[in-house]
This record gives C-alpha cells, structure tokens and sequence, in this order.
C-alpha cells in the first residue's frame, strides 16, 4: 500500500477541492498506477525549438490574459502582433522543402481554453503553406501557468487524437519552458506511427530553445542521483532519465538528492 493512503492529507485536499482537475491530481497521487502515463521517447537528435518572441512583449501584450483564457479574437491581435517573419523563415529553412501538418494540442487551463496555440496554428498555416491539423486534445488539465519546475515535472499532460502514420508533423504552442509539453505531445505522436520534426513556439526564454537531452547532462544525473531513483522515475511517469528535456534534467541535477526530489513531487501533486 502506498504511503499516502496511510496519511491524512488527501481528506482535507479532497474537503477543499474546486474542480474535477483538483480532484484528479489527488487521485493521481494516491493511485498514480491506475491513470495513464505520458508517452516519451529520447530527444537527442531532436532540432531546438524556434521562438518567435520574448516573454516580456508577449506576456506584457494586453490581448494576452483574454487570449489565454479562450477568445480568439484577443489571440489573433496578440500573434499579429509578435510573429516574427525570421522565425517563419528559420522553420521554411530547417523543413529543407517537406510539408508537415501543423498540429496544436488543445489545452484547458484553470480559466478557459487557451486560444494561442490553434490560432498560432492558423496564422503559421498561412505562412508557409501547411495543413492545420487540431484534431489531438489533452485530456487533463495539469496548471502549469505559474507553478515551478517541480509543478511542471509532477503534473505532466496527456494526449489523444488521430495521426497519421508516416505523416510529418510540426509541433506549435504557445510556450516553451522545461519543453515537457512538447516532449510528450512529441511522443505521442510519434507512438502513433507519425514524425515530428521541428517545433516552434510564440514565446518562451532562449536557453529553453534547447529541448534535446545532451548526453553528459542525462550521465551526470544518473551519477548524482543513482539507478534507484530513475527506476521510480520509470515507474511513476513512464520513461527513464533519457527521455527528460535538458531543461528538466538540468533542474533534477541542481537538487540536492533523490529524496528530495521524490519529496517535492509528492508535494506538488498534492498542491
């Protein structure tokens, strides 16, 4: 049995829940087996993500809050207003003359759906030519916006959605910070027989660009950390150390131990 069943804290968590995403992140503390995984596969090869804006004139922008709670007209003034014909280049440049399908996942934040992604998806499309596909949903809400490293890692979102297979595709969101978003929308697809090829995102630090695992982060962790603490990794999300972002193991690696790691995990779910 698991140790949480034995305490108390999931009552009150439960007493004080406002949503039925509060109620699952308990749930999926208490009985992480029973709910699905994310599907990984290592990034080593994987080509950095393009930006297209800086976080400040993008999360500064006053279409930004009503964009990001769901209205499409908000989010077509913000991408209007950030989308960076250099950026459209670098893609056009990195996709050497292949025709991907766009593809967004739809994302439910605590205030609405997030209307970038689709409508970033769209002003993409005119661009270059590419077919939009948004067809792929995540089905659980995980509260990203704001939470810290531990937040992002603990509560990790989940796809469905149709793909075709030996389809080319590219990745579009609205932000990139550890890249686990992209990690698992990435391999999902690609478990369902498509490839992704690149990424692009409106905005996000430059240093998260780099989602690639780099080979000497992935061997240092495993030496600070140890094998036991990536077979709790496996167990609990569904992929070892080589499937994590650089942002991701890079923040792992900055922890003082295992323990504390699987400490601040547990408690982020509960949060």
């Amino acid at each position: 049995m698991d140790d949480n069943e034995n305490s108390e804290w999931w009552k009150e968590a439960v007493a004080n829940a406002k949503s039925l995403s509060d109620l699952e992140h308990i749930f999926r503390s208490l009985w992480p087996s029973i709910f699905p995984k994310p599907i990984r596969n290592p990034l080593f090869d994987f080509p950095d993500v393009i930006i297209h804006a800086s976080e400040t004139s993008v999360k500064k922008h006053p279409s930004y809050h009503n964009a990001k709670t769901g209205d499409a007209e908000s989010a077509s003034i913000l991408i209007d207003d950030t989308i960076n014909s250099d950026a459209v280049d670098e893609i056009r440049n990195l996709l050497c003359g292949r025709k991907p399908i766009i593809f967004c996942a739809h994302a439910i934040e605590r205030e609405g759906v997030n209307a970038i992604p689709e409508v970033f998806a769209d002003k993409l499309s005119q661009k270059l030519g590419f077919i939009v596909d948004n067809g792929i949903i995540q089905i659980n809400q995980v509260g990203h916006t704001g939470s810290d490293g531990f937040g992002r890692l603990a509560r990790q979102p989940v796809f469905e959605g149709n793909v075709i297979p030996g389809q080319d595709y590219l990745m579009v969101d609205d932000f990139v910070g550890m890249g686990g978003t992209l990690a698992n929308l990435r391999g999902y697809i690609e478990s369902k027989g498509g490839k992704v090829i690149a990424a692009t995102v409106l905005t996000g630090k430059q240093y998260s660009a780099k989602i690639a695992l780099n080979h000497d982060t992935l061997q240092n962790l495993r030496d600070k950390h140890g094998r036991e603490l990536e077979n709790w990794w496996q167990e609990r999300f569904g992929h070892a150390f080589d499937s994590l972002t650089q942002s991701e193991a890079r923040y792992l690696l900055k922890t003082e131990n295992a323990d504390r790691i699987r400490k601040k995990i547990a408690a982020a779910e509960q949060g």
